[in-house]
């Protein structure tokens, strides 16, 4: 983390859940007062069903750590408004975004904020690589151009999909070989597993053409987004950190041309009202 932050990185998303609920104490007590910028992600449901962690309390009940961004999944829209509403108030927040939340939700959020005088979310944080395109090129632009609402995205190589280890099957020590991460193992062996590998290795052959290596590609891929106000990344060791930062070199290389011969790669760019305008 001081290795990130003393390469520009000022913002490090954390949340209740990560390390089984022991990071967010870790991250924040010895050194909240180190870094400008911190995301504290609530877990409270990914549906509108009993929240998962703290079944008891509600979103004002359970406020978050002093944060300058803040973000909750969906519980109850106009309640959720309201806490974040009440921890920017009460000086804990600066901001407050939205974390897998649909298009829906985030507009009925910006209304219930508009009509009762409260703050509405900034940001959305939304999963977004060269596999999952739709719901930041499409409908995130749209939200933006109605309501200024930006994207923060994560997972920029796909749960390692990206990294190009996988592309010989799953090796040991992988994430995809952990426990728990069957569902991970059984999607890169799958036949649209089979094919985005293939996929990949024509990639591959564009980051060698530029100097650089596939995650460094595909993450200079998320950057070049101009909706992509932050791409959040998942380095474990300082090797991947300084490899990933690497990227920034990469975004200037991204020409017109290469982004089309990726996109005819990939073969899944989304289709959009700015397309069909143009």
């Amino acid at each position: 983390m001081t290795l990130a932050y003393e390469n520009g990185i000022n913002l490090f998303d954390t949340a209740e859940v990560y390390a089984a609920g022991k990071f967010c104490p870790i991250l924040f007590l010895p050194i909240s007062y180190y870094f400008r910028i911190l995301a504290a992600s609530f877990y409270y449901s990914i549906s509108h069903a009993t929240p998962v962690t703290f079944p008891s309390l509600s979103p004002r009940q359970h406020l978050p750590c002093p944060a300058h961004i803040v973000m909750s999944l969906p519980f109850a829209v106009a309640e959720t408004v309201r806490a974040m509403t009440h921890v920017i108030n009460q000086g804990m927040a600066m901001y407050w975004g939205t974390s897998r939340w649909s298009p829906m939700e985030i507009m009925e959020a910006y209304s219930v904020a508009r009509q009762f005088n409260q703050i509405p979310p900034i940001c959305e944080q939304a999963e977004y690589h060269m596999f999952q395109r739709e719901k930041v090129e499409v409908q995130l632009p749209e939200l933006f151009h109605k309501i200024g609402v930006g994207a923060m995205t994560w997972s920029p190589l796909a749960c390692g999909i990206i990294s190009g280890k996988y592309d010989s099957g799953v090796p040991p020590y992988s994430r995809a070989s952990l426990k728990g991460y069957q569902w991970l193992k059984d999607k890169i062996l799958s036949e649209e597993g089979r094919r985005q590998q293939a996929k990949l290795k024509e990639l591959q052959a564009i980051a060698e053409r530029l100097g650089c290596t596939l995650p460094q590609l595909a993450i200079a891929w998320c950057l070049r987004n101009e909706g992509v106000s932050s791409v959040l990344l998942g380095a474990s060791n300082t090797d991947q950190l300084m490899e990933n930062i690497g990227a920034i070199q990469v975004l200037p290389k991204l020409s017109s041309s290469i982004v089309h011969e990726v996109d005819s790669i990939l073969g899944n760019k989304p289709y959009s009202k700015k397309d069909y305008r143009s």
